[in-house]
């Protein structure tokens, strides 16, 4: 039963997130066009009705509540339409939308951390039910409750049915059958749910009246409807059958009841049902055609998002790709197995090609599975921009290219937040404070912020960059000097090394403490979290043109290819996107720099030379350095050569985790990310070339 629960709450929790993002987009895309059209209010009536009933059945009180309020303010706005909006209540409308899916995200995320959800949410309701109250006109009800009162006698009504009889008497109708229904109590805006439920009725093509007569249009309505119920009258027991079916479906309702008229002749029906057409497809007309819109509207993303989809949990998926994973390496361990050395065995060779074949196939779709687009985690940076627009009453636009670039699911989830922070420090201390700085500067008086992404074989570049002030690297270093962060003079810093000083802990050129943070504050938990995943991040900037931060994440860090290479009795694993060359050179080649540290001259361009079996203390077969391979690798800023005794070929390797207790020991610090394990059996360390070039520089 728990479990039962659980993935209900799984599938309750992605199917909202995923309501609430599409949310956003469409909110910011519509606030951008400064107008909401008919398939924008369709939509958002449709996503928030599809919370209220999902939260409904979970029993979340809070979410289904502000879901309900705003779907019933859509609704108003989707049967009067957007242009009954004057432009600031438009703007109000979009403050007040955002505001909710605010609130609702927030609930969400208590759900998701286990916490207990919100018990008081008056606020927002109130505030909901003073808007709605402002645009519907009723903001005044004292003054049209009068009107409200003139079909309705001053009956004191309690759902019984000589009441009930007495108010049907009053209407002068000739249907013999009529609903009384009454409405949740407190459950606040009768009149609109009473014109939600004509609209339902209408859709069945059935004739039908109703009372109070002007529940559309008359707030004040909500209090006879209160008193007294709302009343639909039925011209036969069919149609009594039908119109209970649609009371049924809908929400809010507490009570109903079928009321008797007085019998009435058949000749005094017919005029009747000629005459009821004059006035209800006057009303019914507007209400047979917004659902019809919303049909059309809702019927295509519909089919885009949901045709063919399921939804698989992230786990599961992890333990398919273990499962690949083992494959991979048993595949392997068959198809090198010392026993079979020197034999020759045609079928079976043409047996482990087929094999090695359908194993890369496995791998490829395990991979497809996991890869997700990176548009989720951009357009959240709409947002991001969009409220520190109006916080900074900074004037930005964001460009986004190459949202369609698929990742690793469990890596964007890791950069998702480096890249809001990249984008806030854009926004707060990049573009410029006022429009009259960037004019005075030449520059368009709106600023840009541009993110993009985009495939580099094994790699994905991300890049946020913008067009404000730039950074001053004589202050960067200044500062640095100041904090006693420089380990060589400030001369021989480059304009690309100094920049990199932003990512030291604690390093910000911000002198003060602000809501969205300095320029730098973070940047070294950034940084960590990029290279977590095996990524790299740099940053180039031009005074007064701007700032770019660049980070090169891998697609996926399950299987890879590599490079198995020998150093003495041991053997590692170098990933292929990190080698650029393997050479033989002469010993003459060979140059010392002024530390006496060895370099090589490859392209015009000195490289410096690590020897593998020096670094790990390993007993070398080979010492000569002709005798050996240089291995030129590079990572992210920097690039060298390795110096080892044997290339043994490229293969794909299953990244496996180093154990937990390896870590107090900072292993990773000494250039190992993980290891692998070879057809043989014996396990590969899998080298971190970048982390690996820092520790033998320390």
């Amino acid at each position: 039963m728990d479990n039962g629960m659980d993935n209900m709450l799984d599938m309750y929790l992605f199917e909202t997130n995923s309501l609430l993002e599409q949310l956003d987009e469409l909110l910011i895309e519509a606030e951008k066009n400064e107008e909401f059209t008919t398939d924008d209010v369709n939509e958002i009536f449709r996503a928030m009705h599809t919370i209220k009933g999902s939260s409904a059945m979970m029993e979340f009180n809070s979410l289904m509540t502000i879901a309900h309020r705003i779907e019933d303010l859509f609704f108003f706005v989707r049967e009067n339409g957007i242009d009954s909006l004057n432009s600031t209540d438009k703007s109000e409308l979009f403050n007040l939308t955002f505001k909710s899916t605010d609130v609702l995200r927030g609930e969400v995320e208590k759900l998701e951390n286990n916490e207990p959800l919100s018990t008081n949410i008056d606020s927002m309701t109130s505030e909901i039910n003073s808007f709605l109250n402002k645009i519907s006109g009723t903001g005044e009800p004292e003054e049209e409750a009068p009107a409200a009162q003139e079909d309705v006698p001053e009956v004191k009504a309690s759902g019984g049915s000589e009441a009930g009889q007495k108010l049907v008497e009053s209407f002068g109708s000739k249907c013999p059958f009529f609903l009384q229904i009454f409405f949740d109590e407190g459950c606040g805006m009768e009149n609109l749910r009473a014109f939600m439920l004509v609209n339902a009725l209408h859709g069945t093509a059935m004739e039908f009246e109703f009372y109070p007569e002007d529940v559309e249009s008359n707030g004040a309505a909500s209090e006879a409807i209160i008193d007294h119920g709302f009343f639909v009258g039925l011209h036969s027991e069919e149609d009594v059958n039908k119109a209970i079916a649609v009371v049924e479906e809908q929400g809010s309702i507490q009570t109903y009841e079928v009321i008797h008229a007085q019998e009435k002749k058949a000749e005094d029906e017919k005029p009747k049902a000629a005459d009821v057409p004059k006035e209800a497809p006057a009303q019914a007309e507007p209400a047979k055609g917004n659902p019809a819109v919303k049909e059309a509207a809702g019927a295509q993303p519909q089919q885009h998002a949901k045709q063919s989809l399921i939804s698989v949990n992230l786990s599961k998926l992890d333990a398919l790709q273990a499962i690949v994973g083992e494959i991979v390496i048993t595949e392997s361990m068959v198809a090198s197995s010392p026993e079979l050395q020197g034999l020759k065995l045609d079928s079976f060779l043409k047996s482990t090609r087929q094999l090695r074949k359908l194993t890369d196939d496995l791998q490829d779709i395990s991979m497809s599975l996991r890869m997700v687009s990176i548009s989720g985690t951009f357009q959240k940076m709409n947002r991001i921009v969009r409220d520190m627009k109006k916080a900074l009453g900074k004037d930005v636009r964001l460009t986004i290219i190459g949202e369609d670039t698929e990742i690793d699911k469990t890596i964007i989830d890791s950069i998702s937040d480096p890249i809001m922070h990249i984008v806030r420090n854009s926004m707060d201390h990049g573009i410029e404070v006022t429009k009259e700085e960037r004019i005075a500067a030449g520059k368009d008086p709106q600023g840009e912020l541009v993110l993009s992404a985009s495939h580099t074989g094994s790699e994905v570049i991300i890049s946020i960059s913008d067009d404000g002030q730039g950074m001053d690297t004589e202050k960067i270093l200044a500062k640095a000097a100041r904090n006693g962060l420089l380990t060589k003079p400030e001369s021989e810093y480059s304009k690309k090394e100094i920049l990199a000083l932003l990512m030291l802990p604690g390093f910000s050129t911000n002198e003060e403490v602000t809501e969205f943070s300095g320029r730098g504050v973070g940047m070294d938990v950034v940084k960590k979290n990029v290279e977590s995943v095996g990524g790299t991040i740099s940053i180039t900037s031009e005074l007064g043109q701007g700032s770019c931060t660049t980070l090169k994440i891998p697609l996926t860090m399950a299987i890879v290819d590599g490079m198995e290479i020998r150093v003495g009795r041991s053997i590692f694993t170098i990933p292929i996107s990190n080698i650029r060359q393997s050479i033989k050179i002469a010993k003459e080649n060979v140059l010392h720099d002024a530390k006496g540290n060895e370099i090589v001259k490859i392209m015009d361009e000195f490289y410096p030379i690590i020897r593998l079996h020096e670094f790990y203390n390993i007993e070398p077969e080979v010492t000569n350095i002709e005798d050996g391979i240089l291995i030129w690798v590079e990572a992210g800023d920097h690039s060298y050569c390795m110096f080892v005794d044997e290339l043994l070929g490229e293969r794909q390797i299953v990244v496996k985790p180093l154990p937990s207790y390896l870590n107090s020991f900072n292993i990773k610090d000494y250039g190992i990310s993980g290891c692998t394990i070879l057809g043989d059996g014996n396990i590969s360390i899998i080298l971190e070339v970048m982390n690996l070039y820092n520790a033998a520089n320390v």
